[in-house]
């Protein structure tokens, strides 16, 4: 299912939503321990797990950004900076069958990136599902292309855009 985008007085917010079949502390690890992150989004490492710690964006030159821990609620939420003003929240409640994860990202502005980040997001989110299930996703680059097309289309249609 894509992400629910609506626009705010000020911003954009973006809204994904998973229901997995594994617990939150097994959702909790693949979000901050850095050997389960690195396989879903190798540049992403916690530096300092905590609110008002950071978490690394290691870039392809060798330097890196430092995103800042907003708030963080141990097995619950994890909200950091992404990209200046904009905020990446992760959310997690507890479920019969599991847990149901929310990623929210809060843009500011809307650019010709956006609908990037925001498939990237997307297969993000179906690889940590098909991590926590044993799968592997057969390819991010495929699956990538195929979501960027309807991202595209949804951004698109957005007011004000």
């Amino acid at each position: 299912m894509l992400a629910v985008i609506r626009k705010t007085q000020d911003t954009y917010v973006a809204c994904f939503e998973r229901h997995l079949k594994h617990s939150v502390e097994d959702t909790w690890a693949m979000l901050t321990e850095n050997d389960k992150l690195r396989q879903w989004f190798s540049e992403l490492e916690v530096d300092d797990l905590r609110e008002g710690g950071g978490i690394k964006f290691n870039m392809p030159d060798g330097t890196f950004k430092e995103l800042k821990i907003i708030e963080f609620k141990l097995h619950s939420v994890l909200e950091y900076t992404w990209g200046g003003e904009d905020r990446v929240r992760f959310e997690l409640y507890p479920e019969a069958s599991g847990c149901r994860l929310s990623l929210i990202e809060k843009m500011n502005t809307i650019t010709d990136h956006t609908p990037k980040d925001l498939t990237g997001w997307h297969v993000c989110l179906d690889v940590i599902q098909a991590l926590l299930e044993n799968r592997t996703v057969e390819s991010r680059k495929k699956e990538w292309e195929k979501r960027y097309a309807e991202y595209s289309l949804l951004i698109e249609g957005l007011p004000n855009n």
